[in-house]
Order: C-alpha cells, then structure tokens, then sequence
C-alpha cells in the first residue's frame, strides 16, 4: 500500500482539491509513489507539469484507480470509483459517516479500508491531521467575508465630514474553531462584536479577540455525574430564546456555527427571533448542510424573510480554494506519514495505535466506530 492516488472531484461546484504539489512532494520524498488523473488540480490553476515536476505520475482515470493503494479524496467518493478500486485498497476522505449509510456498508463489505478525515481524535498530537478544524477555521473566516459582501453597510466605524458611521454588530454564536476565527475576521474589519456559547468556559478567549461575551442566565444548569451539561428544561429554553433574541435585534450580521456531529444541528435562531431583526441584516449559517440553526435556513441557498437574507451556503472553505486545498492536503499528508512503516515502505494501520485505532472506521469487513455501526444498521 505505497501507491498513493487521487481523481478529479466529480462535484462540479467543489472549487478545493484533495493534494497540492507542495504536499505531493513531501509524500514522494518518503518514498511513497503518488499517481493523480491527468488534470487533477486544474480547477485550482494548477498544472499537470506542477505535479509531474515534484515526481507524480498522470493517469487516465481507471488506470489510476486500478492503481490505487490508498485513494485520497475531499468527498466520500462514488461507488462506481471504489468497484475500481484492487482487492485491499485504502480510501482516506471525509465521508459523513452517518447519513451515508451505502457507502459505508459498500466499503465493508468490499473489504476496504476506510479512514474518516472526521474521526481523526482530538489530540494534541493529532491536531495537525484534523481536517474538520482546519476547514472549520477557513470556513469562520470566510462566512464574515460572505456576510461582508452582502451586506448594504461598511463594517468599522467610520468618521467622515457627511458624519460619522457607527460600526457594523456582529453576533456570533458557538464560540469553537470556526466561530473564534470569525469573531477574530469581524474585528479585523472594525465591526463591534459580541458572541455566545453555551460553555461559559470560551468567555476568556472571547475577551481575548476584543470581542464580548454574552452571559445568558437560564439559572441552575448544573452537569449529569458524567460531566455532559444536563438538558435544559423548556422554561429553561424559553428563557434562553427571550435573552438571544434582544441581541439578535441589535445585530447586523449573526453567524451560527454550532454542529454535533452525526447529528442534526441544534436549533437556535427561531422565526421569532429573525422576524425581530433589522431589514437589511444577513444571518450566515454554518449548520445549514446538517440541517441548520436558523430556522428557514436552506442547505446552499439564500432565504431572504421581510428583508433579512439567511444565508446557506455550504462550502465556505471553497471561497478561499487555495489556502483550503493547501491544508486540507497537509491534513491528508500527516496522516499518511503517521501510517507509513518506513521499513516496509508501505502504509500499515497499526490497531494499537490511538490515532489509527480512532480514524480506522471499515477494516477486514468490519464497521469499527459502534456509533456509526449503530446508525447504518438502523
């Protein structure tokens, strides 16, 4: 398993690509012999002769997957690519493991190896292999651009002799790694921020980016024995919803950024809620591919209600392709080094290993993760 290989995506609508020559270069340098689908990056500008220039090779489609050790891949790929696939091939690729219940059944029970970008553990040593932060970061940033250019209002504060323009607000909700990094752009551009999370704790990094955290009182919340918050009651929730909506009224641009993952996205911003904001305002939603946290939001669409515009759009990464593409196939490029037994020249997954052992999610016909197992067998 040294042939490393990648096609061209078939979404015509992804603007990243799965390995740069930068990355390339460093997995051939290891020794590992990399083959991509004559093509491959030119969605990116990117060459053929960039790719051949660092030591890939440039196939036909069906030779290069014919070729396949492990296939590399942004998107959970098609069927009709991994029938292709040798006996004992490997796919590394993000694959929403949880609503592509045939993919991951297929895989199985093709016996091939499947590592799951998703389930790549949340370590500190693992952390330069988490695609899902790397492209959540991306994506933070390039929400507030989106919002930005939608808007019919300039962001900072501006003091001009026709008088002077208060700066734009911006809410953000889920302080995580997309949310940070949009709370950070949002004050790049001079706009007065405010954000929420329900863990009190990201209060600190808040404060550090220049931005204020809003403390909603709800009253006792309290931990279960297993340290989860425990659920908050409707009176609870009602509360919440009365306290969120004063600050989405003031707000110009909201950016919601709350997932759980292999479940839908919670629920946060009400109809009531948008029906209170300012004509003109624009609400970015980060959740709409997993079912939204703004209700009416619509998976890669904009919804405009009484002026104010919901914005769905899914692959936010995508709008800066260049420097997504770049991480994204670093990410890959970790993990591979990380499998690579430097003896054999071969990629091996080492079961006693934590990052393998988290990230292995089909093997020798088996679903490994129980959570996903659970979900594709009903």
């Amino acid at each position: 398993m040294h042939h490393i290989v990648a096609v061209r995506d078939t979404n015509n609508h992804e603007t990243r690509v799965a390995l740069t020559p930068v990355v390339c270069k460093k997995l051939v340098d290891l020794g590992m012999q990399v083959t991509l689908e004559a093509g491959f990056g030119e969605r990116l500008h990117l060459t053929d002769s960039a790719y051949h220039d660092v030591g890939v090779t440039l196939n036909a489609r069906a030779e290069v997957l014919a070729a396949a050790g492990v296939l590399v891949s942004l998107h959970p790929p098609a069927q009709d690519d991994l029938a292709q696939l040798p006996e004992g091939a490997a796919v590394a690729s993000f694959l929403d493991p949880f609503r592509q219940a045939d993919l991951i059944k297929y895989l199985a029970s093709n016996k091939l190896s499947a590592l799951a970008m998703e389930l790549i553990p949340r370590s500190t040593y693992a952390q330069k292999m988490d695609a899902l932060s790397s492209q959540a970061s991306l994506a933070g940033y390039a929400a507030v651009i989106g919002a930005a250019d939608r808007i019919n209002k300039a962001l900072p504060m501006m003091t001009t002799p026709a008088g002077t323009i208060a700066p734009a607000r911006v809410f953000v909700v889920g302080v995580g790694v997309a949310g940070l990094q949009a709370i950070a752009t949002a004050k790049r551009l001079g706009a007065r921020v405010e954000a929420y999370d329900t863990r009190p704790v990201v209060a600190e990094q808040v404060a550090s980016l220049g931005a204020k955290f809003v403390s909603i009182d709800v009253g006792e919340t309290g931990q279960t024995a297993q340290g989860y918050a425990k659920a908050l009651t409707d009176e609870q929730l009602a509360k919440q919803r009365a306290q969120m909506a004063k600050h989405c009224a003031n707000a110009d641009i909201i950016i919601t950024t709350a997932q759980l993952f292999g479940r839908p996205a919670p629920r946060i911003i009400t109809a009531e809620m948008v029906a209170g904001m300012k004509p003109g305002s624009i609400i970015v939603d980060l959740a709409a591919s997993t079912g939204g946290n703004v209700e009416g939001s619509k998976a890669d669409e904009d919804v405009v209600v009484d002026g104010v515009t919901i914005v769905g759009f899914v692959n936010f990464p995508g709008t800066v392709a260049r420097d997504a593409s770049q991480m994204y196939a670093s990410n890959i490029a970790s993990l591979l080094e990380h499998l690579w037994d430097k003896e054999s020249k071969t990629i091996t997954f080492n079961l006693e290993d934590d990052i393998t052992q988290g990230t292995l999610l089909t093997h020798q016909g088996e679903i490994r993760d129980e959570r996903v197992r659970e979900a594709v067998n009903g």
